[in-house]
């Protein structure tokens, strides 16, 4: 007789939030403090079993998230509310299990991805506000909007984006397509922020920040206006702007495609 529960036969799938500060990316590497590597030994905390993450993104060091997406395969029989509050008693306050459910076994979030939503968060002021040091990229004024929303048109569709990448990238396929870019006013009762908001089907390293970069060089009048549409046609990095800090990106949606539930009453919670 054994007090162990049955095996699952059904993975989970986590949305996890984490403020990316103190963490040197997603992605597990030795002797470095990884979302992965942190979110793991919760896990086994739980179930010993687990033998890794599949996570949607690898966010860099400094990048925050509010909806990754990190599937596992479980050893242990533990309803979707027991993996949220189970997981989140052993997290660091700056990493939490927003929701869970069920999927099949082996369900991989990268091979399901049917998109992703980036925000690139700007804080407009001459002087640093601590309560969004950590979250916002602050820029001294002027800054025209108008300008820097003209300059991220040129990217809409599918194009190559090979220019938009860092040098470290070494992907071969660099056509990707965004559904999606644009400024908005995240918090109409204060005009100083601003975030950069970019949706597509995949990117490629530091992407998502060098066009963050660019709008903003082009909209402080520091990068002549067209330079997103110079450097699609010519592939060349050196026709962009600066890449923005890492502190000011949150990837805030990643959509997949999902099984349906069992519905067995704890596939999912909340």
């Amino acid at each position: 007789m054994t007090d162990e529960a049955p095996i699952a036969p059904e993975g989970v799938l986590l949305s996890v939030a984490y403020d990316g500060e103190a963490f040197s990316g997603f992605a597990p590497q030795p002797g470095q403090r990884t979302v992965y590597g942190v979110l793991l030994e919760a896990i086994r905390a739980l179930d010993p079993g687990v033998s890794g993450l599949r996570g949607a993104s690898r966010t860099d060091a400094g990048v925050h998230a509010r909806a990754q997406a990190v599937a596992l395969d479980p050893t242990r029989a533990i309803p979707a509310k027991g993996w949220v509050l189970g997981v989140n008693a052993a997290l660091p306050r700056d990493l939490a299990v927003r929701t869970a459910r069920r999927v099949p076994r082996g369900y991989e979030p990268r091979a399901h991805g049917r998109g992703k939503r980036y925000r690139y968060h700007l804080l407009v002021d001459r002087v640093r506000d601590p309560m969004l040091e950590r979250t916002a990229w602050r820029i001294d004024p002027p800054f025209d909007r108008a300008r820097a929303e003209a300059e991220l048109a040129a990217i809409l569709g599918t194009h190559d984006f090979t220019a938009f990448r860092s040098a470290s990238d070494p992907r071969v396929d660099t056509l990707r397509t965004l559904d999606r870019v644009t400024i908005v006013a995240p918090r109409a009762e204060d005009p100083r922020q601003l975030a950069i908001e970019v949706e597509g089907n995949a990117f490629m390293h530091n992407m998502v920040r060098i066009i963050a970069g660019t709008a903003v060089d082009v909209g402080r009048g520091r990068l002549r206006a067209g330079a997103t549409a110079r450097a699609l046609a010519s592939g060349a990095r050196t026709d962009l702007g600066m890449t923005a800090p890492a502190h000011g990106l949150i990837l805030d949606e990643v959509r997949l495609e999902l099984p349906p539930l069992l519905l067995t009453g704890d596939d999912a919670w909340p």
